[in-house]
């Protein structure tokens, strides 16, 4: 007898232990792990007990039962609403061939599927003498309720093959039999579906085991202790019964698979183990019955539910490949904080943060933040205007910044923040604006309003940088953010601090050093480093005297960081251009001294 489960678990509680994948409608994008009641068909979503959403088997399998639990925010949905994900994927399948009894003895010896050594028909050996042992492709994975591809011109000989799938839940090498129970962590159903003449041609079996979509898995995963020591396996087709055998009818136990696989190679968490298909598969019988266009095949297992492929027809695609297409490997940054680009708006072949406040009908506004910023830096000053119910807002956070991810493709460039701007204004319609920009926003700005002067009404530029950008500077830029992409954020916060608040104002209002502590730890490390690379990069002039709107510069009088000089320099090049420093303020002056920064932006935009 097979030894599946600890003789305790014969009659376990209900628990919440039925693990499925799937994706909802409510999270494109996203994988989510819950408990799938095979009663009512309804799920239940799962957390870790700190409410963190599970989001793959393995998490599961490393947490352990007692760090799980229903997620308290969501209620059950129900299983047609979600699209169903195989239990678990990413690793090929080591599978066993020729392991149950009257399978090996009566089916594959007399056939010439026999896959022992030099391909030879050894008909007369009733059963393997060492585990066969292949691996089947994890493209091969697909979910129950999927649609197995049949491969025209490959093959027409498919055939179906109930499995119990065994689920690694503990790593290890040079396994013993009388400790690999240990390493089981639980149980789910796979369809060895084989291409059987491909089999016999090519008899390492991985040819036919592997095509695509051959590998039907789920549609739940159950640990081994919810389960009982005896595991039946049966399997129809088109509502016919072509398999029904039990797991202690295997030639090797489990546990002599597991000792067997890990002699010279080590089992890892997670790994899936198909222990063999009983008697009964398609090729055994009188004619042989192949698999064609519209059969469906279920497989059921004590206590996993019931695996459900339909054979699709050959005209159709092949959905592996198509899925293949849209994986990606190139890194982005930054996307976390937006799960499934949820809340992002596309902006050009980019998802960025956008937000519209206001009203339409009022005059637009840009909102355009600087290095290190995010768009709700202008909050305080839009509140104390009160611009939400005289103006359309427009804020966006820059690319990599605030929760605006980016991709390691993309080179980011004070040309190319002012791009996406100007798309953004494309798609919403917008012709005519008030742009406000400030610190490393407003050079953005003016790449932006000198590229498109029609749309720039009015221009208000906070703490610009200079242009062309310094070498000293330059450098000093380019090597904050190496520090920054080897290290992080934190080494460089308080530095950034010190330079760019004023030494008057600091001691007497730490809550506003506590806002720019927050906003500048708050940033992606890439994000950041690809800013500071944008300005120091800027090293050519921008012609700045060819603006025509109507300009005020805004400095802190002890922003040492942008120099008041800068403002001066621009005011020179800009006919009709306004100056207004504030004193005792330094580079983030809404946060140190926002009723100023408005006393000078109000009027300004009101013509007052």
């Amino acid at each position: 007898m097979d030894p599946i489960v600890n003789e305790n678990s014969r009659c376990p509680p209900k628990t919440l232990t039925n693990y499925v994948a799937y994706i909802s409608a409510d999270t494109p994008g996203q994988s989510r792990i819950g408990h799938l009641d095979l009663e009512s068909s309804k799920i239940q979503p799962l957390t870790f007990v700190s409410g963190t959403p599970l989001t793959n088997l393995y998490e599961v399998i490393e947490a352990g039962e007692s760090y799980i639990k229903p997620s308290e925010s969501e209620i059950p949905i129900p299983l047609s609403s979600v699209q169903l994900l195989p239990p678990i994927s990413g690793r090929d399948i080591l599978a066993v061939g020729k392991n149950y009894r009257e399978h090996a003895i009566t089916e594959i010896n007399p056939t010439g599927y026999d896959c022992d050594r030099d391909g030879i028909n050894h008909s007369s050996i009733h059963h393997p003498k060492q585990p066969i042992v292949f691996t089947k492709r994890s493209t091969s994975i697909i979910a129950s309720g999927e649609p197995i591809y049949p491969h025209p011109a490959f093959t027409e000989t498919i055939d179906y093959g109930g499995e119990i799938g065994v689920i690694i839940g503990k790593s290890g090498f040079k396994i013993e039999e009388a400790k690999a129970i240990e390493h089981i962590w639980g149980y789910t159903i796979i369809n060895d579906v084989t291409a059987r003449d491909r089999q016999e041609h090519h008899k390492q079996l991985f040819l036919g085991k592997s095509p695509d979509t051959f590998c039907p898995m789920g549609p739940i995963a159950v640990p081994a202790n919810k389960l009982p020591r005896a595991l039946r396996i049966q399997t129809y087709v088109n509502g016919l019964k072509r398999q029904d055998s039990a797991s202690e009818d295997l030639i090797f136990s489990i546990p002599s698979l597991i000792k067997t696989i890990s002699q010279a190679q080590t089992l890892q968490l997670g790994d899936v183990l198909a222990t063999g298909t009983p008697a009964g598969s398609g090729f055994s019988l009188r004619p042989a019955i192949y698999l064609r266009p519209g059969d469906t095949v279920e497989i059921s297992v004590t206590g996993l539910g019931t695996l459900r492929n339909t054979v699709e027809e050959p005209t159709a695609n092949n959905q592996v490949t198509e899925r293949a297409a849209n994986i990606s490997h190139i890194p982005w940054s930054n996307s976390n904080k937006t799960p499934g680009a949820t809340g992002l708006t596309t902006v050009g072949s980019k998802k960025l943060y956008y937000r519209h406040l206001g009203i339409d009908s009022g005059e637009n506004i840009i909102f355009i933040h600087g290095l290190g910023g995010t768009s709700e830096y202008f909050t305080p000053l839009i509140s104390l205007l009160g611009l939400e119910k005289t103006h359309s807002l427009h804020l966006l956070d820059l690319e990599g910044h605030g929760l605006s991810p980016t991709s390691a493709l993309s080179t980011v460039t004070l040309t190319s923040y002012a791009e996406d701007w100007y798309k953004l204004c494309q798609q919403q319609n917008i012709k005519k604006a008030i742009v406000i920009g400030h610190s490393m926003g407003s050079m953005v700005a003016l790449n932006f309003v000198i590229s498109h002067p029609e749309i720039c009404s009015k221009l208000i530029l906070m703490s610009p940088s200079e242009s062309p950008m310094g070498e000293a500077k330059g450098k000093s830029l380019k090597e904050r953010a190496a520090i920054v992409r080897k290290l992080g954020i934190p080494p460089i916060v308080q530095g950034m601090i010190d330079i760019s608040t004023s030494p008057k104002y600091k001691p007497h209002n730490p809550n506003t050093v506590m806002e720019i502590h927050s906003t500048l730890l708050g940033q992606d490390p890439e994000g950041y480093a690809k800013g500071c690379v944008a300005l120091g990069t800027s090293t050519e002039a921008l012609p700045v005297s060819q603006i025509k709107a109507k300009t005020l510069f805004i400095n802190g009088e002890d922003d040492h960081l942008t120099p008041t000089a800068n403002c001066i320099g621009y005011q020179k090049q800009i006919e009709g251009s306004q100056l207004e420093v504030i004193s005792q303020a330094g580079h983030w002056h809404i946060f140190e001294d926002a009723e100023e920064v408005a006393n000078y932006v109000g009027p300004f935009i009101r013509d007052e």
